[in-house]
């Protein structure tokens, strides 16, 4: 099993469940050296240099002031979700960084400064070519990087590609053939540089789709085909690299006038492996399709959440053989809009293909059942340092969900149908994914208040028995044993029958309120207990009434703050975020990045044990089997 990949690759494969991901003795002895980083600026510039052990956030933009011409007052260096400052250790060998101003407003005059030939020469050591990240890339695309090199210095030239909104280019090996398929950073759709007037903001804003940034469509293209084990779903060779050359396009600003000048330029751009093929998917009828692909390549864009898997984007070559008439196979690409910020309406081309409506075989479930999405994070953390942790999570949620759907019985079409939204006129309503992921939070944000108020009725208690100290004293020694022992069932700190007492003393006074206010909020449904708490024998009602009457005047038994946590639920955060406090709040139904470590760890358990009713009422039909109404939101570029 997965015998096109290295040692690494075919260890992260089959990796244990939540098992750490290790790098390799090649990739320890570059970090204990001088790093070397390719810092862009908003504009699209690049310069790579050497980092050394002196060097801070300011060095590093002094360093890029002096080269390129860029200003850099009121600017933050920023690697994925950090914030750079004076510590630079986090930096791995081969990342890129981005310079990005601090304020929102930006006027459109704003120059794009490029780089001349004489200042990356003077101060840009690195090749015509060089990969970022992914220390551990297969022997495949390493080959195909120096073939194209090697082309660069014969003097072959890349071909712009015509078709599509972004900058893409055909680059090509000594022979001439097309190798490579080139996308830059900064020429995609909204981006500074794109050269196809699709223009108007700077790389780290909301781009086509709102939870996928500008500029970062091509470590996307990169995460995809590492998540690809065992070249499972033929998503070809995929790098991101430092790519000079005069053929790409630089703007004279952000107002999409095209500079003419054949100066050399740097880009950092996603390069996949071209892949000869007779169509695409829209030009051939998709009932030839064999089933085991279109599985394939489905389970994959679940996983990853793909958000535009139009025909347009699946390569179709014909085999040729004795008995393959007739017989193709599918070739996925473009997945820059995979791995969104939050949850978003994927769009799947293959839902209402027929093989989609099939079982998965036993194959597709024993890898399907293999897949690890912790190993898998740890796995993209070490190899594209600056992928975000919102879309990490979006990773792990969604393998979590594919995993516990393919193991319930539930075949592609309908994972898929539970993932995608509902239209209904004008309204977007959210998928039954999405439905699970709010009830989720809703038992979270329960489990915190009610945890929160056994906290204030320990100390409430607590002060009552201080109060009470001096007549206490008094007591004879059997009703001071009596009192200890009754206390420490109530009231201990870390004992359980007393946790899960008070538990239920607040659950049922919440209860008797409700009753007794008119327009109070509702008492928690059975389900949602059952899925978060465990069971309770303990008949506590006449307890809570006298308990009631001590604490009910001093303490609220709804944790004020409760409507507010649940913010999320209208795409409000609890603000999280770090370098992403400029992001604007999207439509989404649910986010996951405003959770702490704990909360997601709580909100994961949560969403497990909500699974199976759910995929229980969706096989009923109560929920799934209708006919449902979809937007198709594919963005071809």
């Amino acid at each position: 099993m997965f015998p096109d990949l290295d040692p690494v690759h075919r260890q992260m494969a089959l990796g244990p469940l939540g098992g750490k991901y290790h790098v390799n003795e090649r990739m320890e002895r570059k970090s204990s050296g001088k790093r070397r980083v390719f810092v862009q600026t908003e504009t699209g510039c690049v310069l790579g240099m050497e980092l050394d052990r002196s060097d801070n956030a300011h060095t590093v933009k002094r360093k890029l002031q002096l080269a390129l011409n860029v200003p850099i007052e009121e600017s933050s260096l920023i690697c994925g979700d950090t914030v750079l400052k004076n510590d630079l250790s986090v930096v791995k060998n081969d990342s890129p960084l981005l310079l990005t101003r601090n304020f929102l407003h930006r006027s459109s005059s704003t120059p794009c400064f490029s780089p001349t030939g004489r200042d990356l020469q003077q101060r840009d050591q690195s090749g015509p070519i060089e990969i970022l990240g992914c220390p551990n890339q297969s022997p495949r695309t390493k080959h195909l990087v120096k073939d194209i090199a090697k082309a660069i210095k014969s003097g072959i030239d890349p071909i712009p590609i015509r078709s599509g909104l972004g900058g893409s280019y055909y680059f090509r090996n000594c022979l001439g053939e097309n190798v490579a398929i080139v996308k830059p950073t900064d020429e995609e759709p909204y981006a500074p540089n794109n050269p196809k007037g699709f223009v108007g903001k700077t790389l780290g804003q909301p781009g086509l789709k709102r939870t996928v940034r500008v500029g970062e469509t091509g470590f996307r293209e990169v995460a995809a085909y590492l998540l690809d084990h065992d070249h499972f779903a033929n998503v070809p060779s995929t790098a991101l690299v430092k790519i000079t050359h005069p053929v790409f396009n630089v703007n004279d600003g952000v107002n999409g006038h095209i500079h003419q000048n054949r100066n050399q330029v740097s880009k950092i751009a996603s390069l996949q492996q071209f892949i000869p093929h007779d169509f695409d998917a829209s030009d051939h009828g998709t009932s030839s399709f064999p089933v085991t692909a279109v599985h394939r390549i489905g389970i994959l864009d679940i996983r990853i959440l793909n958000t535009d898997r139009h025909a347009g984007n699946l390569l179709v070559r014909k085999l040729d053989g004795v008995g393959r008439f007739g017989q193709v196979e599918l070739v996925p690409i473009d997945h820059g809009l995979c791995l969104p910020e939050s949850l978003e309406d994927p769009y799947f081309e293959w839902i209402h293909w027929p093989q989609a409506s099939l079982p998965f075989s036993e194959d597709e479930l024993q890898y399907i059942d293999h897949l690890d999405p912790f190993w898998d994070s740890d796995m993209l953390r070490m190899e594209l340092p600056m992928i975000r942790e919102a879309c990490l999570r979006v990773l792990v949620l969604c393998t979590i969900f594919l995993k516990e759907a393919a193991a319930f019985g539930l075949c592609l079409a309908e994972i898929g149908g539970m993932m995608s939204r509902e239209f209904r006129g004008h309204d977007e309503e959210p998928s039954e994914l999405e439905l699970i992921c709010i009830d989720a939070r809703t038992l979270l944000v329960e489990r915190e208040t009610s945890t929160s108020e056994v906290k204030d009725g320990d100390k409430d208690e607590f002060q009552f028995d201080l109060d009470c100290e001096e007549e206490v004293l008094k007591l004879t020694s059997n009703m001071e044993e009596e009192l200890t022992v009754e206390t420490a069932f109530h009231f201990g700190p870390k004992g359980r029958n007393g946790h899960n007492l008070l538990y239920k003393l607040d659950e049922s006074v919440e209860e008797e309120a409700a009753e007794d206010t008119e327009g109070d909020e509702l008492p928690l449904r059975g389900d949602e207990h059952a899925g978060c708490v465990p069971d309770r024998n303990l008949n506590v009602s006449k307890l809570s009434l006298s308990m009631k009457n001590i604490r009910v005047a001093e303490k609220s038994w709804r944790h004020p703050s409760a409507s507010q946590k649940c913010g999320y639920l209208v795409g409000t955060s609890s603000g999280n975020r770090s370098a992403n406090e400029q992001f604007p709040v999207s439509s989404s139904f649910v986010k996951l990045a405003d959770m702490s470590e704990e909360e997601w760890r709580q909100f994961l358990e949560c969403f497990r044990r909500l699974l199976k009713p759910a995929f229980d009422s969706y096989k009923s039909g109560s929920v799934g089997q209708r006919q449902r109404q979809r937007l198709g939101t594919s963005c071809q570029f």
